[in-house]
């Protein structure tokens, strides 16, 4: 299925939007929503720096990723619906202004405390954001734009959770972690400024309540079985993906060479988004199949292998094609589910999704923190290998069938 399968909730029949405008502000608001998965994932690159300067554990260091993650899994519905009737450009705007500020709020921040009242901030646009901006490419282009547009938009989406970590860690490790936080966050006002000079005012045209929410969780068994998935697959890889940097410490990896690792991983998550792509419009069961087997295998190879610099990458490697799979997967699976309530399904999907990158990390710390880092492996990659039955051996009839391309 493709946006374009779906009417453009809010776009008159005559609406006739300037393409060139039209396609600014879909990219001013990529690049919002790049800053804002950056953000939410920041700290999984530099734990070890930021608990070393704010003198706390690397446990207590990952509650910078459980904060966010739980804030905007009530978010995403809650600012969807509380905001309904205000002009979306003034939601965004505000949203990824609020990013910007938190961001560098972190930057210079002298106490942990501060700092986790800036993620709460963070958590709260990652989860209103996320939800509004699929819908708002809908109204920004021309109809037959419609579904390159929404592409480019999730696309900001999949490249900050593959790039972002990578990217910050890259920073961190050529300068400080304050550095990489202040940087995340002058990119947020970047993005502010593009939004409100490019973007068009957006009457408000939801129509979604609180009660959608459960009815169409009710009503559809391959919403369910992908909210299920969603929880199993994110919170086991962010149990383990949020420690990588200390597993790969431990491995005896150079800690200049942990961000080039971390960089492999993200550019391999970017063939993996094109290779699902290509598969999830006749395979998107099998699709679903094959992201479980590669995290899980991935994860076990860490956790029972001695690992040199070469076969750390080679495991990181598989370990980015099987997650850098999973957002456009996922979502395809979501909006295939409930064709006719996808705004509903959408804003249960990305509370998940952010809930779950929450309690990775905060099962994660408390295993770290109680046990080793090898356990945050073999955690993940024990839930990741629960996605097969759950997928594998339902009817046929209950994955969502894909549309035919355009």
């Amino acid at each position: 299925m493709t946006s374009a399968d779906v009417s453009p909730p809010g776009m008159a029949p005559d609406a006739s939007p300037s393409p060139v405008r039209g396609w600014l502000a879909v990219l001013a608001v990529t690049l919002g929503i790049f800053a804002l998965m950056t953000s939410e994932l920041l700290p999984v690159g530099l734990l070890t720096p930021i608990g070393t300067a704010l003198d706390v554990s690397e446990g207590t260091a990952a509650l910078m990723v459980t904060v966010p993650g739980l804030v905007a899994a009530v978010a995403a519905p809650l600012v969807t619906v509380a905001t309904a009737r205000i002009d979306r450009r003034l939601v965004l705007a505000l949203l990824i202004g609020m990013v910007g500020a938190a961001n560098l709020a972190s930057a210079f921040a002298a106490s942990f405390a501060v700092v986790l009242l800036a993620r709460f901030l963070i958590g709260v646009s990652v989860g209103g954001f996320w939800s509004l901006a699929g819908a708002i490419a809908l109204r920004l282009v021309p109809k037959h734009h419609v579904a390159r547009a929404t592409a480019v938009v999730f696309g900001g989406v999949e490249t900050a959770s593959v790039l972002g970590v990578p990217a910050g860690t890259l920073v961190g490790d050529l300068s400080d972690w304050r550095t990489a936080f202040a940087a995340v966050g002058v990119l947020g006002l970047i993005s502010l400024a593009c939004m409100v000079v490019v973007m068009p005012k957006l009457a408000p045209e939801s129509t979604m309540t609180f009660a959608d929410l459960p009815r169409v969780f009710r009503t559809h068994l391959a919403v369910r079985v992908g909210i299920a998935m969603t929880f199993l697959v994110i919170t086991g890889h962010f149990t383990a993906y949020t420690f990588v940097r200390p597993i790969l410490q431990d491995d005896g990896v150079a800690d200049g060479m942990i961000s080039v690792l971390l960089l492999a991983f993200g550019i391999a998550g970017i063939c993996g988004n094109f290779v699902a792509g290509a598969l999830i419009t006749k395979r998107l069961r099998q699709t679903v199949c094959g992201i479980s087997v590669l995290l899980a295998a991935a994860m076990a190879t860490l956790a029972v292998a001695d690992h040199t610099t070469f076969s750390a990458a080679a495991t990181l490697v598989v370990w980015g094609l099987g997650y850098g799979a999973v957002p456009v997967t996922f979502q395809t699976w979501i909006l295939n589910a409930a064709p006719t309530a996808t705004e509903a399904a959408s804003s249960l999907y990305v509370s998940m999704f952010n809930l779950s990158i929450a309690l990775g990390a905060l099962v994660g710390g408390l295993t770290v923190d109680a046990a080793s880092t090898v356990g945050v492996l073999w955690i993940g990659g024990v839930l990741a290998v629960l996605v097969l039955p759950i997928v594998g051996s339902r009817p046929r009839d209950m994955a969502p069938r894909p549309a035919p391309p355009e």
